[in-house]
This record gives structure tokens, sequence and C-alpha cells, in this order.
């Protein structure tokens, strides 16, 4: 499909900040000027996987849908004009499933500096990181890590400007605006605020991930 061409065409509409560009044959790509849209569009189009779609792929302030044909896309162009046409909060229309609550021990290397610098104290980044609810918005980095969104903006702090060559395996950390479980020791740069024992990460499982786009999130203090 060249640019402009097909059931979508590109393009979009700078008033709502939202853009679609064609990819391929049969796929496009919705841009937007905020995550908490591209969470909400990912949403909205997820019940189409399988069936018209054959995947749905959130990015932070993007989605990739791929169809079957491109005669699906054009069954897809009116709701894709509705989402450019139409400014909707975020979270509007929308439903919160049941949370998958995640023990934490809030022990993590980077909890006191994260104390010090939000004057919360160590009990107060605690108590505050965990009376949010998060929602996965996208997942990417190594699989099973998924970006949570819902952070309290007190907690909001870039990376650390160097990241550490080993994060343990189910340490919980912040970074920006999200808020994720690592799901195997890898390099990382993250702040540390505690770990849990749930793997969020299991080949064998079906799906292998715990938590993915759209999964409800609580993360529970250990006491």
């Amino acid at each position: 499909m060249t640019p402009g061409a097909g059931p979508v065409g590109t393009g979009g509409d700078a008033g709502t900040g939202v853009r679609i560009r064609a990819v391929g044959a049969a796929g496009v790509l919705v841009e937007v000027d905020d995550p908490p849209a591209a969470a909400l569009a990912a949403r909205q189009f997820a019940g189409e996987s399988g069936a018209t779609l054959v995947e749905v792929v959130p990015g932070a302030r993007s989605l990739l849908l791929l169809a079957r044909d491109p005669a699906d896309l054009d069954r897809l162009r009116p709701r894709l004009h509705e989402l450019v046409g139409a400014r909707r909060p975020p979270g509007a229309g929308d439903t919160t499933p049941e949370p998958l609550e995640i023990p934490v021990r809030y022990d993590g290397a980077d909890l006191h500096d994260l104390a010090e610098r939000t004057g919360l104290g160590e009990d107060g980044v605690a108590a505050t990181h965990s009376g949010s609810t998060y929602r996965g918005v996208f997942s990417g980095f190594a699989p099973g890590f998924c970006y949570l969104e819902g952070l309290p903006s007190v907690l909001a702090l870039p990376r650390l400007p160097e990241p550490r060559q080993v994060v343990p395996a189910g340490s919980v950390a912040i970074a920006g605006c999200y808020s994720a479980v690592y799901p195997r020791s890898t390099p990382g740069g993250w702040r540390l605020l505690g770990r849990t024992a749930v793997e969020v990460w299991d080949p064998e499982r079906r799906p292998p991930a715990l938590i993915r786009p759209g999964t409800a999130v609580r993360f529970v203090p250990e006491r």
C-alpha cells in the first residue's frame, strides 16, 4: 500500500493530536500525543484481535493494527475516523477489571533515596506506590516486562543516570510515569522500590506473561 492509498490512508487530524498511517498492505499505525490516549485506543480495539485483526500492538504513544486483509481495515474505517474526530478523556467508556494483587516487600536499593527526594519517608513512598491502581499499557524491553500506568505524580522521577548491570528478577521499580516488575535478572536503570516473589513471566504458563496490556494491578505491601 502506498502512502495515502487504500482503505484508511495516511495523515491525521492535528486538532486532535491523532495521526493514522498506512503500514504495508493491511496495517495501520495510530499515533497519539499522550500515553493515556494510546492505552485507551488499545483497549478499544483489543476485542477485534483474532477476528478482524491479526494483532493489536500498543506502544507508549501509538497503536499498531494488523488485519488479515485490506478489506478488514475498510470495515474498521468508521471507528478509526471516530477516534481521530473526537477528543475523549482518558478512561472514557472504560471499565476496570478486578486488579491482580502483587505482594511487595518494600526494601529496594533506591527506597531511601526516593524517600529523601520526595520528602515522603520510606513508609510514605511504599504507601503512595501501593495506594494506586495500575494498568498495563504496553510490553517491551524483555519478555514479560509490562509498563504500568497509574504512578502517582510525586513518584514520577527519571531513570537512574547510569543503569545497573544487574537488576534481580522480581524487582518492583519506577521510572518516569510508569511502574513495572522485572521478569528476570537483567541490566536496568529503573529506580528499585522493592521485590516480589510472584513470577510475572513463565514460559510454561499460558499465557506466559502474568501482566499484559489491559491488566489492572495493585501492589500490596508485605507485613
